[in-house]
């Protein structure tokens, strides 16, 4: 696939070819015949050319002749209207001064006093009462008085009016908030170097390297597709043909060497993060050192990363239950439901007593006192918990929602003798 690049003359040989390398970089860099290359070209020229990238290297197909530089700066000739109107002038007024109470006398921005009345003048700042809506006797109006005043309980923002100050849009701020504690940090990923990798691509041959990145990213199947995409092209320009066999047999030589190297610096990225990495990132690194560990110091390497993900799961095994335990005792049911369900260590059973205890709490939370959407959330809690069979509801509510009815519906493979209950 052709490509535009820039790059740099880097010298003349003496058959009239030159080489070359990408402007700014090292790579890529190859030789292209000096034929291409328009009068007047010479080494350390920064050249645009359309590039073909193959397995077995780059190839400059055309080189693009330089810019013609101008030959003096153009410039706009701003033509004006022909009016010589006088200027814009603007006074500045300070923040003490852009209060919007008396102007001009008291006129205000509203439509002014009118016997007593209905106006919307926002009022002398010395006379008025805060933020409320004024005086009742004095009439209607809407204004918004001394900005000094706005401490007068009297008026809107007032503990005795119609809508609190901090909430301006009249929404109740009094409902207390749930305190869902404090947020479980995230663990962090496994980012591996490539200090191994790097160090077995750069010990290949030139021609061997961009081969080897691409069995390393796709796999032989992806070599083989790369190979026949090039081929058609190749077909179509009249070019002979790569041989796909002869590079698929290089291929499937360097990916084991590949693939030893890639875990090599995934095992010691994790075993360095042993502590904080994710452990399903820990897990995938153990898993695949079966075929990644080929050698004496692979082997042992990983047995270290065994142990440390053992001793791992058992420190984290313990802080669940111990958080389960909690959430109990606080009486945060569905929180606990929740987290019974991701153990740290696969396939471990829940002790006797924390089994009994949240069983309990979760039928004891499904009453027919209960709202219909509390019952839902509980319900949904209890479908993916490790005691879901224990759980027995006290009642279904009182008044049950389609909502509610299409969670049951939703849920009952899982909880079937929860949903006979509602007929599911």
């Amino acid at each position: 696939m052709s490509r535009r690049l820039e790059v740099e003359l880097t010298s003349k040989r003496d058959d009239g070819s030159y080489t070359w390398r990408q402007a700014g970089a090292k790579q890529p860099k190859g030789v292209l015949d000096g034929a291409l290359l328009y009068e007047g070209a010479s080494v350390g020229d920064i050249v645009r050319v359309d590039a073909d990238f193959a397995v077995d290297g780059v190839f400059i197909t055309a080189v693009l002749p330089p810019k013609a530089k101008r030959a003096e700066k153009q410039t706009l000739e701003i033509l004006g209207s022909g009016n010589d109107g006088g200027g814009v002038t603007t006074q500045l007024v300070g923040k003490r001064g852009r209060g919007r109470g008396d102007r001009d006398g008291g006129r205000g921005r509203g439509r002014g006093d009118r016997d007593g009345g209905r106006g919307r003048g926002r009022g002398d700042r010395d006379g008025g009462k805060g933020r409320g809506r004024g005086d009742r006797d004095g009439g209607k109006g809407r204004g918004r008085g001394d900005r000094d005043g706005r401490g007068d309980r009297d008026g809107r923002g007032g503990r005795d009016g119609s809508r609190n100050r901090d909430d301006k849009r009249g929404r109740s701020n009094q409902r207390p908030r749930r305190d869902r504690g404090p947020a479980k940090p995230k663990p962090k990923r496994l980012r591996a170097k490539r200090v191994h990798r790097d160090a077995v691509i750069n010990g290949l041959p030139e021609m061997q390297r961009p081969l080897a990145r691409v069995v390393l990213r796709d796999g032989v199947p992806g070599l083989r597709t790369m190979v026949e995409a090039q081929n058609v092209e190749a077909a179509a320009a009249g070019q002979p043909e790569i041989p796909p066999k002869m590079l698929e047999a290089v291929g499937e030589h360097l990916l084991p060497r590949l693939r030893t190297a890639e875990w090599r610096d995934n095992a010691e990225a994790a075993l360095a993060g042993i502590s904080e990495i994710d452990l399903r990132d820990i897990r995938k690194v153990v898993v695949a050192a079966d075929n990644g560990a080929k050698d004496e110091e692979s082997r042992a390497l990983a047995q270290q990363l065994k142990d440390g993900l053992t001793a791992r799961v058992e420190a984290e095994h313990g802080k669940w239950l111990s958080e389960l335990d909690s959430l109990l005792k606080d009486g945060r049911t569905v929180r606990a439901l929740r987290q019974s369900s991701r153990p740290p260590k696969a396939g471990s059973p829940l002790p006797a007593d924390i089994a009994k205890r949240l069983a309990e709490a979760a039928s004891g939370s499904m009453t027919a006192d209960t709202m219909a959407e509390r019952w839902g959330t509980v319900l949904d809690a209890v479908a993916f918990s490790p005691v879901r069979q224990q759980v027995t509801p006290a009642a279904i509510p009182a008044k049950v929602t389609p909502q509610l009815q299409a969670t049951v519906k939703k849920l009952a493979k899982r909880v079937p003798h929860i949903a006979a209950l509602f007929g599911a």
